[in-house]
């Protein structure tokens, strides 16, 4: 680990005049919130410190006057990050007068006149002071900013795992092995290819994506044996991951062998555990034997559904021997010709009210049924091939192939709803109602398939059996129906355990085009994460951050909180309680600098104190005022405000804007320390969460909302109404209802008047 990085900090304020900011703010008085209250010995303004000239200027006082911490008082610190660095060594902080002042609140009557001069005397008084504030809290967030130094590790893994050997895994395994990473590939069957290489024909992979394919997963198997930088186990699981990227140690197992790594069962009450579990060795073990990784792609692959007995007998499986599911007919045509020559492929079980398909089908399944039906044509001239559905999907180009299939002479396709299958002599009749025809029919067959789904290998078996103590399967497996999780609107590959990355129908159920395309994506990702672990940085979303946690372990209590909150088991924990981070697992979210209830957990450049002193440095009126403190999460939440400013939307300008990295890193001392200090309320912007969250952090905004029921004791001890804090979802796309929303919070704050903590 490397030593902390400190410095003898000067500090250089320079205020934009460029963007409107000149003609909506006295930059005078601007000037002198840093000059006066501050003492800061450099401040300077400019028209465009964006521009050549505006950049030298600061370079300048750099090199001239020893400035290392600079203050830019412009546009968001969204835009021309790339103008504003100024290297490793020196710190800089930005303060937003374009969009969260002057582009958002009102301008003075001389809007229209040029420079400060012309329009001083007409400034609104509370765009003023909220420009003022700001200048404030950026000052003091920049004397309260240490410069971060990367987590360097001792010895770091550059080979990647590979685990699942189908077509999904196999072309992961190349896309990594072709940018000149090893890669091991482990795969529990004693030949590589999975379901792909027990497949007859495979649906179109490229334009017009009409036409059926020869199977393509031979080239991948050739391939990647003969590569030099790719190793292959066959016959071989995972028993067990532990350690962190760069830093994975895997153990392996036969395939049906016990392991003494070995998930214990799930028990029902009343029921012991197995006696061959009672002795596993501790989780947190390392393993002597294991072999070390940088990274891991999970390609796992899927099952075929297993209906329950009797769960379908009203459509004759497990009753009829020619009832099949899709799998088994697949299996029967890649033997050769298929024998029957009047099929029936349905793609709803019916029989109910709804109109759901068979569980875990997709629009995968609704094209594999298309594909099937065209077996039975090919190897019959007269073969007739009838497909009954609720909802026939194919997205994108695939809708060409859905058009070639219905075109198809002898192929048959109808929605209806299935009622039953029923004995016909030596064959069987299918009768459905609601059809497109409007009567129910009876159609005889001499065979029917049933659509089933494809269940992601996930739910079956724990194909990474972690070391960490939150859990060893991927958080919310079952709330996800055993995908393995990931942000799917933001941030897909990704698991709840950073540097392990899914692909393919792991993650979701996909043609071999889409799992193609999947497997490049993950073994992208798992790149990234070596190259960026490797240089001590964090991995997506806050790439490229050198900052990590440090705790002062002093005052720990062993309240575990830490631990059970972080969203990607970044941390374990002693016998005692006591954490144990492992930085390479960390996302640098913060989340558990919010849940500490001792404040121990900090990082260089985002702690408790910094962000209480930002609070603290904002002017709150004695009376006849309000002033309400707004934490907005900066990912989707800021970038949401500034598109309002864009669109000139305006809002209150009592509201004084702090970002945090995650809703999940707010502590409530923060909310504790503007309610004292006499803020009238607070109000926490963050992330949707719940069954489509869209976190960056997954949890975040989910555990601020569960720690309101501290802040509510907070308020009632300080004999506070309950409404003075509220949190608020919000999408990035959401930009135009945030003025009505903090609008809307204004108005129940005059509702329930001024705080009476002001002036204390």
């Amino acid at each position: 680990m490397a030593e902390e990085t400190k410095m003898e900090k000067k500090v250089g304020v320079y205020i934009c005049e460029g963007c409107e900011i000149a003609g909506g703010l006295d930059i005078e008085k601007l000037k002198g919130v840093a000059t006066k209250e501050y003492k800061v010995p450099v401040v300077k303004t400019h028209g465009a410190f964006c521009s050549p000239e505006g950049v030298e200027l600061i370079k300048a006082d750099m090199a001239g006057e020893g400035v290392n911490t600079v203050v830019i008082a412009a546009c968001s610190p969204r835009y021309y990050t790339d103008i504003f660095n100024f290297g490793e060594t020196n710190i800089v902080e930005r303060v937003n007068l374009r969009e969260q002042v002057v582009w958002s609140h009102p301008m003075p009557k001389a809007e229209q006149a040029e420079g400060a001069e012309a329009a001083a005397e007409g400034v609104d008084a509370d765009t003023q002071a909220l420009g003022e504030d700001y200048i404030r809290m950026g000052i003091v967030k920049a004397q309260k900013t240490n410069l971060p130094s990367p987590y360097e590790m001792e010895e770091f893994a550059r080979n990647i795992l590979v685990i699942g050997g189908g077509f999904t895994g196999l072309t992961a395994a190349l896309e990594i092995a072709n940018t000149g990473y090893p890669v091991t590939v482990v795969e529990r069957a004693p030949a590589l290819g999975g379901y792909a290489a027990k497949i007859r024909q495979q649906l179109p992979t490229q334009s017009p994506f009409t036409t059926l394919e020869q199977p393509s997963v031979q080239g991948l198997i050739d391939a990647v044996t003969k590569h030099e930088s790719i190793t292959v186990k066959t016959k071989t699981e995972v028993a067990r991951v532990a350690g962190m990227p760069g830093q994975f140690h895997i153990s392996y197992k036969q395939p049906g062998k016990k392991s003494k790594w070995d998930v214990p069962p799930k028990l029902k009450e009343g029921e012991e555990m197995p006696a061959d579990f009672v002795d596993c060795a501790d989780i947190l073990d390392i393993d002597p034997e294991a072999e070390k990784f940088g990274a891991i792609v999970v390609a796992a692959g899927w099952r075929p559904y297993q209906p329950t007995d009797g769960e379908f007998e009203h459509l004759g499986l497990g009753k009829f021997p020619s009832v099949v599911t899709n799998t088994q007919f697949e299996e029967m045509a890649a033997q050769g010709r298929i024998e029957a020559k009047n099929v029936a492929f349905i793609q709803s079980p019916g029989a109910s009210e709804d109109d759901a398909d068979f569980p875990f089908c997709s629009s995968v399944t609704s094209m594999v049924s298309l594909k099937q039906a065209q077996y039975v044509t090919r190897d019959h001239a007269d073969g007739k091939a009838y497909v009954f559905y609720q909802h026939m999907r194919t997205p994108g180009l695939y809708e060409n192939f859905y058009k070639a299939a219905q075109q198809t002479p002898g192929v048959f396709l109808t929605k209806g709803n299935v009622t039953g299958v029923s004995q016909n002599g030596n064959g069987l009749v299918v009768t459905a109602t609601d059809t497109l025809l409007g009567d129910s029919i009876d159609v005889p067959v001499d065979l029917v398939v049933l659509a089933t789904g494809m269940v992601p290998a996930t739910k079956f078996e724990p194909v990474v059996n972690l070391a960490y103590r939150q859990g060893p399967e991927f958080k919310d497996l079952e709330l996800f129906g055993g995908y393995c999780d990931s942000n799917f609107i933001c941030f897909p590959y990704e698991t709840r355990r950073t540097g392990i990355y899914a692909a393919g129908c792991v993650r979701q159920t996909m043609t071999m085009a889409e799992c193609a395309e999947d497997a490049t994506g993950a073994a992208l990702k798992a790149i990234q994460c070596l190259e960026s672990t490797n240089r001590g940085m964090a991995v997506h979303p806050r790439s490229g951050d050198t900052s990590y946690p440090d705790f002062y372990f002093q005052r720990c209590t062993q309240c575990k909180r830490c631990t059970e909150e972080c969203p990607f088991g970044a941390l374990d924990d002693d016998e005692k309680g006591t954490p144990k981070p492992n930085i390479g697992r960390c996302r640098r979210c913060g989340t558990c600098m919010g849940a500490c209830p001792e404040r121990i957990i900090s990082f260089k450049n985002y702690h408790i104190d910094m962000i209480g002193s930002m609070v603290k440095a904002i002017e709150v009126p004695e009376e006849d005022a309000y002033r309400i403190l707004c934490l907005v999460c900066e990912n989707d939440a800021y970038p949401a405000l500034d598109q309002a400013a864009m669109k000139r939307l305006k809002y209150s300008a009592d509201i004084r804007f702090i970002p945090v990295r995650c809703l999940g890193s707010v502590n409530v001392i923060w909310i504790a320390d503007a309610m004292s200090k006499g803020f009238d309320g607070v109000l926490l912007i963050g992330c949707r969460y719940g069954d489509d969250y869209q976190c960056h952090f997954t949890k975040g905004s989910e555990l601020c909302n569960r720690r309101m029921e501290n802040v509510g004791e907070t308020l009632k001890r300080l004999a506070l109404e309950s409404e003075r804090v509220q949190q608020i979802q919000l999408s990035i796309d959401e930009y135009d209802q945030l003025p009505e929303k903090i609008n809307e919070f204004m108005e129940v704050i005059e509702g329930v008047g001024y705080s009476p903590m002001k002036g204390f």
